[in-house]
């Protein structure tokens, strides 16, 4: 069978390591009797253990070369974006763009644990889409870079603790599970893998307007080394009273704020705008 080959352009580094193979594939066991998805399977390294539990499973793959491969080692059917859309839970191999499609159809409505070898270089946007399914996806866990997964699970007063922090950790507990060395890939990457898990909190509601949140820890963050009056100038005008009645949390900067105090920072400018 023909070797998929490595494409820099879809930041593909296949992981030879079949003992982190299954270490990865039994994460989603924290999450037990739901289907799986697993994003770029790439070479099916980690699908063929995600295989074996006694679960639905379906993988997306964006890479044509590899959706062939996979179709000829597992003789799974290949279904397109659209017509992967439906109620028929066997396994097969999704031919198309995670980004791209409506999860909400993909297992019938039913929630699913999402997991993968996910690109370095979208990985940020796999997760705001989970936050943004968050009601489908209970239980999310796979590979990224290191650094990524240190931002993700940091604490408030870190260095890491930054956007992905809190918008992530809003709506999920994160776990730092391992950390993958280079060598086990091909190509290596020049940098450091981590192996996490997220795992839906016992938040529906934060309290406050959920895009206004976004915006206010995305301009805070943006401007990290400011204090918060500084940053929050781009959104109030300066004169605002807003800046006078809340001097005091205003003279903190965002990584010093835990999630509670960015979501009461949210309802201040709220009112202050409204």
């Amino acid at each position: 069978m023909k070797q998929v080959r490595p494409k820099k352009n879809l930041g593909q580094h296949f992981l030879i390591d079949l003992s982190i193979a299954k270490r990865i594939a039994d994460t989603v066991d924290a999450c037990p009797d739901l289907p799986v998805l697993e994003v770029g399977p790439g070479m099916g390294v980690l699908t063929q253990f995600l295989a074996e539990k006694p679960r639905p499973l379906r993988v997306v793959e964006i890479d044509s070369e590899s959706v062939a491969f996979l179709q000829e080692k597992y003789g799974w059917e290949v279904a397109d974006e659209v017509s992967a859309q439906t109620a028929d839970f066997s396994p097969r191999i999704i031919s198309g763009d995670f980004l791209r499609m409506d999860l909400h159809r993909l297992f019938d409505g039913r929630q699913f644990v999402l997991t993968g070898n996910y690109p370095y270089d979208i990985s940020s946007q796999i997760f705001f889409k989970m936050l943004d399914n968050r009601d489908l996806i209970p239980c999310c866990t796979g590979m990224i870079q290191h650094e990524v997964a240190l931002r993700m699970a940091a604490q408030p007063g870190s260095k890491q603790y930054g956007i992905l922090s809190v918008l992530i950790q809003a709506w999920y507990d994160v776990e730092y599970l391992f950390t993958v060395e280079p060598s086990v890939f091909n190509p290596p990457p020049k940098v450091q893998s981590a192996v996490i898990r997220m795992t839906r909190n016992d938040v529906t509601r934060l309290g406050c307007d959920e895009e206004l949140f976004r915006r206010v820890v995305k301009t805070t963050f943006n401007q990290r080394r400011k204090m918060l009056r500084v940053s929050l100038r781009q959104m109030l005008p300066a004169e605002a009273p807003f800046f006078t009645v809340h001097s005091d949390l205003l003279t903190r900067r965002p990584e010093q704020l835990t999630i509670a105090e960015f979501v009461q920072l949210t309802n201040f400018v709220a009112e202050a705008l409204s």
